[in-house]
């Protein structure tokens, strides 16, 4: 078989209530036809949110970030595009005529679909250089890291004093020796 490319993310319109029903519906048709290869994975992005009960006590409950849809990273031919078009409680792929759109990397980020893994060439402590952004080529220290947030926090010496500055991981390198 030819190489049919990466698999890309693509939103998949539901039925409202109806998103795990498609999402089971689909993990089987693609177990049963073998299709693994062509829709790689299904999910419903959700959120966890602190809900306050009617006695006022406090409970989490996750909840869909958006109703109404299912995140499915698949590669589309014709035999995928039919299997996820034809599920039950599916109404199609978001785009311009049911065509699919994939989603960009970007979106994918955003939306917490897909858990990147981010190897991290320093540490809290370390000297580092800002190698993107207004403030390119300053030098400081790393403060603190936040990797679920993309964020890091560095002290550079701006104008004879110490600033704390937040930053993107990819924004700093190790000052090389």
């Amino acid at each position: 078989m030819a190489d049919l490319g990466e698999a890309k993310w693509y939103v998949v319109h539901t039925y409202s209530g109806y998103e795990n029903k498609v999402m089971t519906d689909l993990e089987k048709m693609v177990e049963n036809r073998g299709m693994q290869d062509l829709i790689q994975d299904i999910k419903i992005p959700t959120e966890i949110v602190t809900e306050i009960t009617k006695d006022g006590s406090e409970k989490q409950v996750e909840r869909k970030l958006f109703p109404g849809y299912v995140m499915i990273k698949m590669i589309v031919t014709d035999d995928s595009w039919y299997v996820v078009r034809n599920t039950r409680g599916c109404t199609g792929f978001v785009g311009p005529a049911s065509k699919p759109v994939p989603l960009t990397d970007k979106e994918v980020e955003k939306f917490g679909v897909e858990k990147r893994t981010v190897e991290l060439s320093y540490a809290v402590g370390d000297n580092v250089t800002i190698v993107d952004g207004p403030l390119t080529g300053f030098t400081g220290i790393v403060n603190e890291i936040d990797v679920e947030n993309n964020n890091v926090r560095v002290t550079i010496s701006m104008f004879g004093r110490e600033t704390p500055v937040e930053l993107e991981l990819n924004q700093i390198g190790l000052v090389e020796d």
